[in-house]
């Protein structure tokens, strides 16, 4: 979803260039123009705007594939026409989609007999499969408390405060209070121990992060099932967990396969994954897989029958392509269990490059971990003079995207900048990466700091007291980082303003 507005009263049309072959009058940007115009017009229009876009390999601030092989970029497009939901029309795709759920139950130890299927589905990506497993845990939930005579109307999920948006959406969305253990400055994932004691009564799930998106470190699950199988014999209750495994699910397997995560712990009952991510898809695509039947109540499937026959169906919308689905099951056939560890360790082996490459600049501390997410995130030793934020915007100037951000609660003011590595991101890349990085610490070497630039007043020029200007000269570090940060937020606000904001 796009929230936008015009950039300006005036400028209200689209003006061609190559494309005056074709057209010479301007046409409206925001009201559709009266006369047709040319494809190669449309065309040649479009496409000079778009080469204003980022560059999508140099994008290193999402974790979203921007590389398929040009075989399954052919059956992409082959497919692009077939509706996901048309699943008598299509019988074939449906099966595709049934065989892929499958193998990623397999993938994540569902307690699965000889012959029986997995149960899961196809999502336009991970939000959705969040929503429909918080979906699910509070319709069980709201069962059990009426069948016991209890009110059902104060569900609430507990999380750490590092998840992703999408939890919040689907708290908000679907009127369930949502739990957040706060982080602290060199713990930034969720603490079991904290987690659990938070959950009550009401408490539907507990959410466990594989992958945090702040820093890519892996949650414990383990010890999150431990500490909570514990409080559910205390308590009676049978509060359940859910992994939002949406990085992490296509990396731990191959990966770290001993490390105890999935539905090889019994109170996890659900988990999501992105095939978009490092399922290496292009976007559009997640999956969401239940432990068993009976965690999926049915009263939230629908059958319709319009289509041809009867179909059972659980998402939050209905028509998509087909593509995507598509292209996963090339994925999983094509690459096998070998092909993805081969990836997953060069993303690996290409972020400790990177890492390595940071260090030996002397100037950051990594925030990261080597156990999880391939990612590095890192923060300035000393970001008194110049911060993330600076580094952020300059090194755009070489075509690199990579985000600087605040952590949450209770380590906001920590800022931190942070590069995925993903399979289209080479050894290569990480070494001028790095280069880059260092030429713009050289430029900001030389430049004022942001905070004097603002401060205007010299000793004895802002006609306060001695006294005042000693104190103030004494800020904690603490302090001068969150003006520093606050400074260039609003420089950065401000440019944003000026462009759509996507949602």
């Amino acid at each position: 979803m796009v929230l936008s507005k015009i950039a300006s009263e005036s400028d209200v049309f689209v003006h061609s260039t190559f494309a005056s072959r074709y057209v010479r009058t301007s046409f409206p940007r925001f009201k559709m123009a009266e006369n047709s115009i040319p494809k190669e017009a449309a065309y040649q229009i479009i496409n000079d705007e778009l080469m204003l876009d980022g560059n999508p390999r140099l994008n290193l601030a999402s974790f979203v594939t921007t590389w398929m092989e040009p075989e399954c970029d052919k059956l992409m497009m082959a497919s692009i026409n077939k509706n996901y939901v048309d699943m008598d029309e299509y019988p074939v795709t449906t099966e595709l989609q049934n065989r892929c759920v499958n193998i990623i139950a397999h993938l994540f130890n569902a307690p699965l007999g000889e012959s029986e299927s997995a149960v899961g589905v196809g999502t336009l990506g991970s939000s959705e499969a969040i929503m429909l497993a918080g979906l699910a845990f509070k319709r069980k939930w709201q069962n059990k408390r009426r069948a016991e005579g209890k009110p059902i109307d104060n569900p609430n999920i507990v999380t750490g405060a590092n998840v992703q948006v999408c939890w919040e959406k689907f708290a908000r969305y679907f009127e369930v209070e949502l739990k957040e253990v706060k982080l602290r400055e060199g713990y930034y994932v969720m603490d079991p121990e904290k987690a659990v004691e938070m959950v009550d009564e009401n408490t539907i799930c507990v959410a466990a992060i594989l992958g945090s998106t702040l820093n890519g470190e892996f949650e414990d699950v383990k010890r999150l099932n431990d500490l909570l199988v514990e409080k559910n014999k205390e308590t009676g209750w049978d509060t359940p967990i859910h992994v939002d495994a949406a990085s992490g699910g296509f990396i731990a397997p191959f990966l770290y396969p001993e490390l105890e995560w999935d539905f090889r712990l019994p109170l996890v009952k659900s988990i999501n994954v992105s095939g978009h991510k490092y399922g290496l898809v292009y976007a559009g695509i997640g999956w969401v897989i239940w432990r068993n039947k009976e965690d999926l109540p049915e009263e939230l499937i629908f059958h319709i029958n319009y289509l041809g026959a009867d179909q059972p169906t659980f998402t939050l919308n209905f028509s998509k392509g087909s593509s995507q689905v598509i292209a996963q099951y090339y994925q999983l056939i094509r690459l096998g269990f070998e092909g993805y560890r081969n990836v997953m360790e060069n993303c690996r082996e290409n972020m400790i490059v990177l890492k390595e490459g940071l260090e030996k600049t002397e100037r950051f501390n990594i925030v990261s971990k080597d156990e999880g997410v391939p990612l590095v995130a890192f923060s300035l030793r000393d970001n008194h003079r110049h911060d993330e934020f600076e580094i952020s915007d300059l090194l755009r100037r070489f075509g690199w995207i990579v985000p600087a951000y605040t952590m949450p609660p209770d380590a906001q003011h920590v800022t931190v900048l942070r590069v995925v590595i993903r399979e289209d991101f080479s050894r290569t890349l990480a070494e001028r990466l790095v280069n880059d990085i260092q030429k713009v610490l050289h430029e900001l070497d030389t430049l004022p700091s942001k905070l004097s630039s603002n401060v205007k007043a010299a000793d004895g020029e802002d006609g306060k007291p001695a006294e005042t200007r000693a104190l103030e000269s004494k800020k904690s570090d603490l302090e001068k980082t969150r003006e520093i940060t606050t400074i260039w937020r609003k420089f950065v606000t401000a440019r944003k303003q000026k462009m759509n904001v996507v949602c």
